[in-house]
């Protein structure tokens, strides 16, 4: 089989060392499609492709791919919707997931149309990046702050949910579910990254469930959910994304390259999203 990376990183260590695991037996090559100088020959398409980037360009490309029978995981429609926190929100709430309320403003330029929020909020780029803002607001003061620093950004603005100040890291590679759990961000003492690994058994079945519709309502293969603990049973969802870095996961190297392979095979098709 042909593997095809679609990164600026394969030396990630997901990437790699799924790629150690693959080229005893398969080919695996990566490209950058941000500086590939050209659309590939649809005769010399790789057997799977593996979306790890999520640049306009680069899901231009994988679109190219898609059109000539390439499989791509995940699908560029499905990766391009989780970009997006207005229609990612627009989606889950339709689709009865427990995601949070979600206002879209064109700026921080508050008071608008639909005047000051109730304190506190947490405000997010519209448009999910590297280095996006996300950042909890306790009044207008800090919101003028925030608006000056990003002053045409588009955002979404959420109510604050109360919590534990930890977040439940959820991912997901094919029918393999992961869970960590990470202090917030936006928790007091935030700026600590490390992950701790759960067992599947430490979560109640529903929060599972809601997970893997997740993949099945966005169409997506490879992704991850974060999730908080509001009491009350149900999980709140805060976020959903699209082959995130699942680092320090024990078996998820694994469960890539087996999804990898079963789809280069044809035993399993990408999920296609049927539009917001």
């Amino acid at each position: 089989m042909r593997i095809c990376l679609l990164t600026p990183a394969p030396d990630h260590p997901l990437l790699a060392r799924t790629t150690d695991l693959l080229t005893s037996q398969h080919t695996v090559e990566w490209l950058d499609p941000g500086t590939a100088d050209a659309l590939p020959d649809p005769a010399t398409l790789a057997d799977v492709y593996l979306l790890k980037t999520r640049t306009p360009r680069a899901l231009a490309y994988a679109r190219h791919l898609e059109e000539h029978g390439a499989p791509v995981l995940n699908s560029a429609a499905a990766t391009e919707l989780c970009q997006d926190r207005t229609a990612m929100a627009d989606v889950a709430l339709r689709a009865g997931l427990p995601f949070v309320a979600t206002r879209t403003e064109p700026s921080l330029r508050l008071p608008g149309t639909a005047g000051e929020p109730a304190w506190p909020v947490v405000v997010k780029s519209r448009h999910s990046r590297r280095h996006d803002l996300v950042a909890r607001v306790d009044d207008a003061e800090r919101l003028r702050e925030l608006a000056a620093r990003w002053p045409d950004e588009p955002v979404v603005i959420q109510p604050f949910t109360p919590n534990s100040g930890w977040d439940h890291k959820m991912w997901v590679v094919g029918d393999e579910i992961f869970a960590g759990l990470r202090r917030s961000e936006l928790a007091e003492g935030g700026t600590d990254k490390r992950t701790r690994t759960l067992g599947l058994g430490d979560l109640p079945d529903e929060w599972l469930e809601v997970v893997r519709r997740v993949g099945e309502i966005f169409a997506l293969d490879v992704y991850g959910v974060d999730l908080l603990d509001a009491g009350g049973g149900a999980p709140v969802i805060v976020d959903i994304n699209a082959f995130p870095g699942i680092r320090g996961q024990h078996g998820a190297p694994e469960a890539l390259a087996a999804l990898a392979l079963h789809t280069a095979a044809g035993s399993r098709r990408p999920r296609v999203p049927v539009g917001p």
